[in-house]
């Protein structure tokens, strides 16, 4: 048995036991750090061990197998200070040094430290800077690959990883996600083990945490992108989100409370921000794209569309959020083709997938039903306006940029796809994608869009060009955004809808 020292130490309880670790591990430390106490030691190596240098020299000393020694000593509440700094040294002598790696995995090292967390850590008031340094250890040592991931997955999954995902803490959530998503790089058993049920739990506490109090890192994001954008998983995510059951119904999923609740718009902005910064770097799949355009349809159903929006997004209701991060994701992937310099087929199909099946037609539908942008509404008569608001049941933008954003879709969409625009054309929806070129109070940009959209329609299309040289003039009104693009508001004597036709 080792003989036993007690260094001066200093401590963070008054009513602390006496402090005992084996006299060999003291040693090793005050001799390699050239120290006279234990908190000098560790503070001085945790700076050497930031070095690959100093990380390699301290491997040919096995100190890792040192450092694990001193944490089991450590596993009192009282020395938390010292645990602290000895899960630092460790985090740092495993980050990229294959040799500390290994020798963290031959001496059980996950287990250790697993063992010292849950003692200390894990308590009804968690210790979050143990459990963040613990899991930024484990993530190091994961990035290792191979059996490495496998030693802190199958000692983590499912049960401590959804406790720590149960902390609603920053602190934890980061490291947490980048635990979690090292272990499953490259490695797809585990990845489907993360989106199984016994791990989708996990996957909804830390957007529950992460919703609650928000993220600083990069790994949430790059574990959404992984699991919901180029894998196919993104339903399932969402609609485990909701605690109420839901039923589908041609496709279209509903929830039986007719409601969302707030993580589920979140999640949602997420993948959109996600989408808007990196696009061009993203390979979207078809699962992904064809499931947001099942949430946009669920969104259309719970939301009230007799409300205007006094906003953009997000709103504050979730429903609305919902809808209109559904809308900006699409917009997003079908720009992807003419965003990305490479062109890759896989972009090409995920766009011409979303344009199958109705779903333009459906897209015509939600515009064609909106009321009039502000500025043909304002240059109508008032009694033009009274007799379509009676005669016709319009639905308002439930957020400033609703029509923009369909309108966006719609211009994305048709980039030199012949298809998309002769569907289009035979749709009828020439003659309403032009009244969207005007400005709008309720959809910045409108203006812009709705030029890029006809634009589109019209490029190497002669069918196109001669629908819109064919309008007639019927009963206009003069608008002053329209002169320059030689256009004019009519009604539509039959329908009384508004119209924009050339002027001869």
């Amino acid at each position: 048995m080792d003989d036993k020292v007690v260094p001066e130490l200093p401590v963070d309880d008054k009513t602390v036991a006496e402090l005992t670790i084996p006299e060999n591990v003291a040693k090793s430390f005050l001799l390699v750090s050239n120290s006279s106490s234990l908190e000098n030691a560790l503070e001085k190596l945790i700076e050497v061990a930031k070095e690959a240098g100093g990380r390699l020299d301290l491997s040919s000393k096995s100190f890792v197998t040192t450092v694990l020694r001193l944490c089991q000593s450590l596993s009192s509440i009282s020395y938390r200070y010292l645990l602290l700094l000895s899960l630092k040294l460790l985090r740092n002598l495993c980050a990229g040094e294959i040799k500390n790696q290994y020798e963290f995995l031959q001496q059980r090292g996950v287990e250790i430290v697993m063992d010292v967390i849950t003692s200390v850590g894990l308590t009804p008031d968690p210790d979050c800077a143990i459990i963040r340094v613990g899991l930024q250890l484990l993530g190091n040592y994961s990035v290792g690959g191979g059996e490495r991931q496998c030693d802190v997955w199958y000692q983590l999954f499912p049960h401590k990883f959804l406790k720590f995902a149960g902390v609603r803490s920053r602190e934890i959530c980061d490291p947490l996600c980048m635990v979690i998503y090292t272990c499953c790089d490259g490695t797809d058993a585990l990845l489907k083990g993360l989106c199984s049920e016994q791990g989708l739990p996990i996957l909804i506490e830390i957007l529950r945490t992460a919703s609650a109090v928000g993220f600083k890192e990069d790994w949430l994001t790059l574990l959404l992108s992984k699991i919901c954008i180029e894998g196919s998983y993104i339903s399932s995510i969402f609609f485990k989100l909701h605690s109420y059951p839901s039923i589908e119904n041609n496709g279209v999923v509903t929830h039986v409370a007719d409601q969302f609740v707030i993580e589920q718009p979140y999640l949602l902005s997420v993948l959109s921000e996600i989408l808007n910064e990196g696009i061009e770097h993203i390979v979207v799949s078809d699962d992904f794209a064809l499931s947001i355009f099942g949430i946009l349809k669920s969104a259309a159903v719970v939301v009230d569309f007799s409300i205007r929006g006094k906003g953009g997004l997000p709103t504050g209701s979730a429903p609305i959020d919902v809808l209109g991060y559904s809308v900006t994701i699409l917009r997003d992937i079908c720009a992807c083709d003419h965003l990305t310099s490479s062109k890759e087929k896989s972009s090409k199909d995920v766009v011409d997938e979303l344009v199958s099946s109705g779903r333009i037609e459906y897209l015509l539908d939600l515009l064609r039903d909106l009321e009039p942008p502000t500025t043909i509404r304002k240059a109508m008569k008032q009694d033009q306006i009274k007799e379509e608001t009676v005669s016709s049941s319009f639905r308002c933008c439930p957020y400033q940029g609703f029509r923009r954003d369909i309108v966006a879709i719609l211009g994305n969409c048709a980039y030199r796809r012949r298809h998309v625009q002769d569907e289009i054309r035979d749709k009828n929806g020439i003659l309403l994608l032009l009244q969207q070129c005007v400005v709008d109070e309720d959809n910045p940009f409108l203006r812009e869009w709705g030029i890029w959209c006809v634009r589109n329609l019209l490029e190497g299309n002669a069918e196109n060009q001669r629908a819109i040289a064919d309008l007639e003039l019927q009963g206009t009104v003069d608008v002053p955004e329209l002169v320059g693009l030689g256009l004019r508001v009519e009604v539509d004597p039959a329908t009384r809808r508004t119209k924009l036709v050339n002027v001869p």
